[in-house]
């Protein structure tokens, strides 16, 4: 089996039972063999085990778009990629603990909750396994021992939404917080702020990103409350098609605009139900976290110099959507 030639640590602790795989059962969907967006040779090395595991909240095809860069960086490198997930930072602890106690030859996690999972990723590392980290925790990614961190900074990103909407005259955003707990989100809406600069007030909204319904019906009594809100700034592709939706259903007259894609998103951008999208580039995440543990693996490579390597922010809207919508249409964007 290859591995890191870390020294490994002392006891881990009690083994987690691998029935906690369950947690995945909801997971980003898994793609068929050759359907991972990318053509690419196969590596010739050694076959090796890497675990990806994240905080994907159930029905989130967000997830669906990072595991298939994933797939694609495991298919070209001669990978047995294992997924799992959970939203419950308790629970992803787990899921890392047993890939742990499995002796995996690399482990790609994201972090958002340090407090919770930040312990169990240090038993990786201290256990000589090597870990990625991406998407989220890229704060704490090399304090913890990660070899990188493949994302975008969440403040710095929503600092970007904000100067956005301050160039378009936002004086009354709500800030749509879809899974209460997740620090990157509470980030995105303090960059969101502190880019408005004063010139508009945000307010926070905390909704079930899991029940779309549920999510409709709470940003249309939102918004029938409130007719000074202006813009509506969902944080993720398919709580930006409930706001549409509750936008719908009511008389008020908000913008909507958003944080992440999917193919869904993209015909909104195009038929002017959504504004833009700030993008992160999540299949190219998957695909480097997975990748960057073969690259040290086989050749002792580490990528970003000790520094993150940015996947965003970039904007999406009318005048680039054109492009965008092909590899969406693929499930790559």
């Amino acid at each position: 089996m290859i591995r890191s030639n870390r020294a490994a640590a002392a006891a881990l602790g009690v083994t987690v039972a691998l029935s906690l795989a369950a947690c995945s059962s909801s997971g980003g969907k898994p793609q068929a063999t050759g359907d991972t967006g990318a053509a690419a040779g196969k590596a010739n090395t050694p076959r090796m085990t890497i675990a990806m595991i994240t905080h994907q909240q159930p029905g989130d095809t967000f997830w669906d778009i990072i595991r298939k860069g994933g797939e694609a960086a495991a298919q070209k490198d001669n990978v047995d990629l294992q997924y799992s997930n959970s939203n419950d930072a308790s629970k992803q602890a787990q899921l890392i603990q047993a890939a742990i106690d499995k002796k995996v030859d690399g482990i790609a996690v994201t972090d958002p909750n340090t407090g919770a999972i930040g312990p169990t990723i240090k038993k990786a590392v201290n256990a000589g396994i090597p870990v990625t980290m991406f998407n989220a925790g890229g704060d704490d990614a090399f304090s913890l021992g990660a070899l990188g961190y493949f994302g975008q900074n969440e403040k710095v990103s929503g600092r970007a939404a904000g100067e956005r909407l301050k160039k378009e005259g936002a004086k009354n955003v709500l800030c749509v917080i879809q899974d209460q707990g997740q620090q990157q989100l509470e980030d995105r809406c303090d960059g969101v702020i502190a880019g408005l600069a004063g010139s508009g007030k945000v307010k926070r909204v905390y909704v079930n990103g899991a029940d779309n319904s549920a999510v409709t019906s709470t940003l249309n009594a939102r918004l029938t409350q409130d007719k000074s809100i202006d813009t509506v700034m969902t944080l993720g592709a398919p709580i930006a098609l409930d706001a549409v939706k509750a936008l719908s259903q009511g008389s008020s007259k908000a913008k909507v605009a958003t944080f992440d894609t999917n193919k869904e998103l993209v015909g909104a951008i195009q038929s002017g139900d959504v504004q833009w999208a700030v993008d992160q580039q999540p299949y190219l995440q998957g695909y480097l976290a997975v990748d960057a543990l073969w690259l040290y693996n086989t050749n002792g490579n580490t990528i970003g110099g000790g520094q993150a390597v940015l996947t965003g922010p970039s904007f999406i809207d009318k005048s680039n959507i054109a492009k965008v919508a092909k590899y969406a249409e693929k499930g790559t964007r």
